[in-house]
């Protein structure tokens, strides 16, 4: 489905006149005399009184939505987009107006779960127990939430132990074995004490079969966690809070398809990203997993006219992948037969891959695609040459692994005024420290399977081709306040600062040793002798935001606010510099892009201003909100191929102008019914950019240009005892482009191999146009229809009903000569039951 521009302008103007997710429930408990308080700004507060743009989901719109992670309450929020778990469960990026979280670097969206800030981007998408309460924040919340706000926060509020026992279960079942349980229990301990107790499990078989190996193991998935909370009242102004998380997932990973870009070969050699039709075929079963521990203790106290908050948390988060390789096209792993000097090794895989091209000669793989009588690239042996793709059935790709274990401790202290005077204040002190270790290993395969091992010696069943792996310490340390101040009923004005500094430092754990397939070093950064030299640096940045804010009457609210966001910036793997230089910093290809070990830190400046309120007795609320960012260094995730292997990279793009407007609107037609919708406009523009200079006047990437929420909601009895519940949610993402390198022709490797393989063509005709690269605009349609009585729920699900096929992501390799791509989810089809006590 192509979106056209009269059907844009029809959509934004019935948003115009519908609602939003954030605000259908402030319609509904607004005509109720109730109100919804947030903790947007780390106080109680009426919605309607925050001077930014929030949007809120509670528990019942969770319900009735099914939203219960990340990925969910992005398709409900305009201006929020995600993409999600297509290289592994862990890889999370969520854009919120033009500001992403590129993949390997820190995340660009804060996650607080009860008031405490979770430090690793692997946890953006997971289930965080039984949820109460979303508010997602917009714009930089750096300034009050700290670290990797620079996009927004989604806080989260989960279930708090009650006087009385109370508890919930619920399981669905839908196609593809779709199975999801979840249940919790809250019960007093005494009469100042309770717990609460929950778990979630969910196994899918996925959408998707590998062909060669007959089996669902491209998107399969089984995930459990547990959940514990203790709270406590340790006197008449202290309460304890105690947390305790265990999740563990496993299933498989890099659920990506290859596609060609290169123009003057035509057909299957030049495809849209949209168009093609997936296939998957690889001989390695691709694994991810994950486990989480966290641990968290928050105080609070009572002084009366302040309150101290005071928390700590530990985190270890431990992520594995493994999965076919990429490099058959490249001929690496026949590399004595294109004159590496030869051993018992690279004999031996040499041999493993002639052998399995052989035996699978004529094998269906993806257009352009083919598996010859050898595996030599079809430029080099056209009569009898191979054009693999990527992830192929033979052992010519070789293997990957990639871990990224992380652990932390974190801790904050913060005094904050208690009273409802026209002064609110607060002060406090926040400290991290960090341990990670990332690595990424290709290994050549041997048909024995993929080791867990990062390093492999020669002779062994999987011997490792090529080493990325260092240690990453961090230590951050912040100083914040605000102030508040009412200068009258209707003007109110608030300003807050926080200093952070961030000290990182890297380790190199490369052993100095030669790569037995090519007789190359297993690192391109190693030295003659010894090891990679440490390294260490700081970045420092001052968070400021002002508000200010203008309340003509109860229920309208005037706003404006501007504030600095940060991300710290870091390390690349060691030796990255050097293999993007030595392979597509030459002559022959002339990439012209610049990748350093070190990438810097980002920031950014983001003005906003709005009103939001209702009318009509609360059955209208609407919010409407223009804004302006410009983001300096802003943090872009790379992606290499070729006859090295892979590389994965954080570049920096030096800046990008993003502004746009945002429309929400609910309208309450009649009691049980109601419509909701919203619109995000959002124009971006790359204003400088050194990592490669020719990509100036392009779009943000991974930004959509337009995001559109339209549904309706019904909720009505049908007797005293039974209501009928019906919800359809229909969400139009616009078109998206996932790299800097647009509308444009570049040179590729194949521009470098061609002028001397077996065609003799000249190095034009292997560059690649990238203008089939953009994803397209695509909508999706959710509809649930149900029953239910006072303590139970039966309830018929459809996402994505019409079971529209879109890419979820698609990553560039721009010397490569084509794309990485990954499906969305596709249509999913069940029934609900749950019970409540």
């Amino acid at each position: 489905m192509r979106i056209t521009k009269s059907a844009l302008l029809t959509s934004i103007a019935a948003a115009a006149m519908l609602p939003s997710m954030a605000f259908a429930q402030d319609a509904e408990d607004g005509a109720e005399g109730e109100e919804i308080i947030v903790t947007a700004r780390r106080q109680n507060e009426r919605l309607v009184e925050v001077p930014a743009s929030v949007s809120v989901i509670d528990a019942d719109s969770l319900s009735k939505t099914g939203a219960d992670n990340a990925q969910g309450f992005a398709q409900l929020t305009p201006g929020v987009t995600i993409v999600t778990g297509t290289a592994e469960a862990g890889d999370t990026q969520i854009n919120i107006r033009g500001i992403n979280g590129a993949r390997d670097a820190e995340s660009s969206v804060a996650l607080v779960v009860d008031g405490i800030l979770k430090t690793n981007t692997a946890q953006l998408n997971q289930t965080q127990g039984t949820l109460r309460q979303i508010e997602i924040l917009k714009g930089p919340q750096g300034a009050i939430y700290g670290r990797n706000a620079a996009a927004g926060a989604i806080v989260i509020s989960t279930v708090k132990p009650g006087d009385a026992l109370e508890g919930a279960v619920k399981f669905s079942y839908a196609n593809e074995k779709t199975i999801e349980g979840t249940a919790y229990i809250s019960a007093p301990l005494g009469d100042n004490a309770g717990f609460v107790l929950s778990g979630n499990y969910r196994t899918t078989d996925g959408f998707y079969r590998n062909t060669f190996l007959d089996r669902k193991v491209v998107d399969d998935q089984e995930v459990y966690s547990i959940d514990g909370r203790f709270m406590a009242d340790l006197g008449e102004a202290t309460n304890i809070d105690v947390k305790a998380r265990y999740a563990k997932l496993s299933g498989a990973s890099i659920n990506f398809n290859s596609v060609f870009h290169i123009e003057a070969f035509g057909g299957a050699f030049f495809e849209d990203v949209d168009d093609h039709e997936l296939g998957y075929y690889g001989n390695i079963r691709p694994t991810n997993d994950q486990k989480s521990i966290d641990f968290s203790v928050k105080l609070e106290h009572d002084f009366g006219s302040t309150k101290l908050t005071a928390w700590a948390l530990y985190s270890d988060v431990d992520q594995s992948l493994t999965a076919d390789g990429t490099s058959a096209d490249f001929a690496r792993y026949i590399s004595p037969a294109l004159g590496a000097p030869a051993n018992a090794t690279n004999l031996a895989v040499q041999n493993q891959c002639f052998a399995t091209t052989a035996a699978l000669t004529g094998f269906p793989v993806n257009a352009p695609g083919f598996i010859g009588q050898i595996p030599v690239p079809f430029i080099f042996a056209p009569a009898t040459g191979s054009t693999f793709g990527a992830y192929s059935p033979t052992t010519c790709d070789g293997t990957q692994l990639q871990i990224r274990n992380q652990k932390d401790i974190s801790g904050e202290i913060r005094l904050a005024s208690n009273n409802d005077g026209p002064l609110n204040w607060q002060l406090g002190v926040y400290g991290l420290h960090i341990d990670r270790e990332v690595g990424v290993s290709l290994g050549a395969d041997l048909g024995q399977g993929v080791s867990t091992s990062l390093y492999n010696a020669p002779g062994s069943s999987n011997p490792t081709s090529q080493l990325f792996y260092d240690k990453f310490k961090t230590d951050v340390y912040a100083a914040f306040g605000s102030v508040d101040y009412a200068a009258s009923d209707k003007f109110k004005a608030g300003v807050a600062l926080r200093y952070d500094v961030e000290d990182r430092s890297t380790s190199n754990l490369v052993p100095n040793v030669f790569d037995p397939i090519t007789g190359a070093k297993i690192n391109p950064g190693l030295p003659a002798t010894g090891a990679i030299a440490d390294k260490s640096a700081s970045f420092k940045q001052l968070q400021p935001k002002l508000t200010l804010s203008f309340t003509p009457n109860n229920s309208t609210n005037i706003y404006a606010n501007w504030g600095i966001g940060f991300k710290s910036g870091g390390f690349n793997n060691t030796g990255s510099s050097a293999l993007v230089n030595a392979n597509f910093n030459v002559p022959a290809i002339g990439a012209g892009v610049t990748i350093n070990d070190q990438f810097r830190k980002e920031r950014s400046s983001a003005f906003e201003a709005g009103i939001k309120g209702s009318l009509f007795d609360n059955r209208v609320t609407f919010d409407l909100a223009g804004y302006y960012t410009r983001i300096t260094d802003m943090q872009f995730f790379e992606f290499f191929v070729g006859s090295f292997g892979l590389l994965r990279v954080v570049s920096n793009i030096d800046k990008v102008d993003v502004k746009g407007v945002e429309l929400n609107s609910t309208v309450k037609i009649v009691d049980g019914w109601k419509l909701f919708g919203s619109v995000n406009l959002t124009d971006s523009e790359i204003k400088a950019n050194a990592s490669r200079p020719y990509t100036v006047g392009n779009k943000s990437p991974y930004t959509a240009d337009y995001t559109i929420n339209l549904g309706s909601q019904i909720d009505t009895p049908l007797n005293d005892s039974l209501d009928l519940v019906m919800r359809a949610d229909y969400r139009i993402t616009g078109p998206t482009w996932f790299h800097t390198v647009q509308d444009q022709t570049r040179a590729t490797i194949f521009s470098q191999l061609l002028p001397i393989s077996a065609l003799a063509l000249p190095g034009f005709v292997g560059n690649a146009n990238y203008s089939v690269a953009k994803r397209d605009a695509f909508g999706v349609l959710n509809l649930r229809f149900g029953l239910e009585g006072e303590n139970w729920n039966l309830t018929a699900f459809a996402d994505n009903m019409l079971d529209r096929k879109y890419i979820n992501e698609a990553i560039p390799a721009i010397e490569f000569g084509g794309s990485f791509i990954s499906p969305g989810a596709r249509r999913l089809i069940g029934v609900e039951v749950g019970y409540k006590f």
